[in-house]
This record gives C-alpha cells, structure tokens and sequence, in this order.
C-alpha cells in the first residue's frame, strides 16, 4: 500500500522544521516482528523543540502515532496513515547522573537506563536490564520486570502535547495502573527522572545478572518477537491460561505461539501482522473457552488492517 505524499505540504507549512520528513516509510524494519506496512509520514525530530515546532503547527486532522524501537508493536499489514514519530538515540538517547538520580531521553534503551545506574552505584533500576524498550514506552506502559515498575523509580517525566506545549509530570501526576498511565494518550514523552539509592557495586551487578540469566532461560530473544503479549489477569499469569488451554506452539500461517514461553508470539519466518494479530486473537479465544478469563492484549497493536 501506498499512501498520498503529504510531506511537500508539511514542509511548506513548518519553514523553520529541523528534522526529517519521510513519506511512505516501511515500519516492518523498525519493528521486532519485522512485519506491517509504511507510515504515510516518518517524522524524526531534531529535538524537544523541533518536536513541539511540528505538533504545533501539524493540522489538527492527522493522526500522530509514536514508535520506539517497536519492541513492543504490531503494526498491521495496510500501515499507518497520518504521521508516525520516532524520537532518534541521538537527540533523545541521552543518559546522566545528578546525585541519585538518574536521568534519561525518552529514546534511551531500558537497558541503558540500568547500565547508567549501576556505573554510578544507584540500585533500584535493575529491572530495566530485562526490559527490551525505551524509557518513552516505558513511561507510557508503566513498564516491570522481575518484581518492579517504572512507577516505584519515577521522580518525574517530560512531554509535548497535541498542540506545542511542554509539560511536566510529578509520579503522582502520572497516574500509574498495571502496564498503562493516565497521562493523556496524545502526549509524547521526551525525558524522565528517576530515584536510584547508594549500594554496594557487585551487589547491583550480581542482580542484573540474575535479571539478564531470567530473561535469556525463559524468554525466546533471539526470535522474531514482540515481548509479553498479553496482560497478567489478577491473580493469575498469562502464559499459564494459555498453556492450559492447550495454545503452546499453536500456529497460524507464520506466526506460533512459542513453545519456550507461551505469552510470547512469534513471527517464524514469513508471518504478516494479520497472522500474528489472528493467533493472538485465537489464544484469547480458547483461553477464554477454558478458563472463563478474558486476556488484555499488552502488545500495542496500530494501522490498517489489509483486506
């Protein structure tokens, strides 16, 4: 599929724009699953200034979607219209230390957020050593591992809206629930703060291995995935329903369920986002037949779906 080029327009609209304009840019290769169509518009600003530049003046009628680095995403197989924002290492991938706190962009890797940490003696961040996203996905899921959330660490967040302005949240401020916030959707994170406290260094390094030797023996990372798909129900954890339900391996077209960890999908090869969507939607099913409990997808899941 191919969209209208609309990034002459934009151009003409925003003379001052630093970053780059992209039209019909294939998200497959920005995405783990490697899969889904193009985004009508790839916008990669130049910085948190250049990036409320262009939402201020970008009309009120396209859509804005936001991409990390897609560890966490289906985008379906007809792409993405309107514009698709993905914030570079580069202008927001910086990490830093002031005290006990940990600075971050919202592109910087989780991994990285916890390498900053542990270099500078801070506990507290290690769970992030097991998290496969950036601190902008992070901040918007709430993200967790290994008995931790990103709302236990958070000072505070910065962001722009919809409409230029440059925001500020407290902890509090987010509104944090199980693998969401309660900040307005439409609110793009650009940089983070978090709490580390003074701890012996083989003590911080001697769980980050444990969390690293956690995620390699019972995760499939070398597959073409996409993390946790979906939501543990109260009480109860995903890829338990699902082995139950007999859903271990299931396949459909090029995508399986996989046989390491079940709350894990994969593409095997040749899987379109349908394929992948489908079984996931199939595992919802039959472990909602079995158990009589509905599974939430975790996994965002975005674009059109291709007739």
């Amino acid at each position: 599929m191919t969209f209208l080029d609309i990034t002459p327009e934009l151009r003409a609209a925003m003379p001052d724009l630093r970053g780059r304009l992209i039209a019909n840019q294939s998200l497959a290769e920005l995405t783990w699953f490697r899969v889904g169509g193009p985004a009508q518009v790839l916008f990669t600003p130049a910085d948190e200034g250049d990036l409320a530049y262009f939402l201020k003046h970008l009309p009120e009628v396209l859509p804005v979607h936001v991409v990390g680095v897609g560890s966490n995403l289906i985008v379906r197989d007809g792409g993405i219209s309107g514009v698709v924002i993905r914030l570079s290492p580069r202008a927001f991938g910086e990490t830093g230390i002031d005290g006990e706190i940990v600075t971050a962009g919202a592109a910087a890797l989780d991994r990285r957020v916890a390498e900053t940490a542990a270099a500078a003696n801070l506990a507290g961040l290690e769970f992030y050593f097991g998290i496969p996203g950036t601190i902008g996905g992070a901040l918007r899921m709430n993200a967790g591992a290994n008995g931790s959330e990103t709302k236990d660490v958070l000072v505070e967040a910065s962001g722009v809206d919809r409409k230029g302005n440059k925001l500020t949240f407290a902890n509090a401020a987010m509104k944090f629930v199980y693998r969401n916030c309660g900040v307005d959707p439409s609110v793009i994170f650009t940089s983070a703060r978090f709490k580390g406290k003074s701890a012996a260094p083989d003590v911080i390094r001697a769980r980050m291995e444990e969390v690293q030797t956690h995620r390699e023996t019972t995760q499939p990372i070398r597959d073409k995935t996409g993390g946790s798909t979906f939501q543990n129900p109260p009480d109860n954890s995903a890829w338990k329903l699902i082995d139950a339900a007999g859903c271990r391996g299931l396949r459909l077209g090029g995508a399986q369920v996989s046989e390491m960890h079940c709350n894990f999908l994969i593409n095997t090869g040749d899987a379109t986002a349908r394929d992948i969507e489908m079984l996931g939607e199939t595992v919802r099913e039959r472990v909602k037949q079995t158990s009589g409990i509905e599974l939430h997808w975790e996994i965002k899941r975005i674009g059109i779906e291709q007739a």
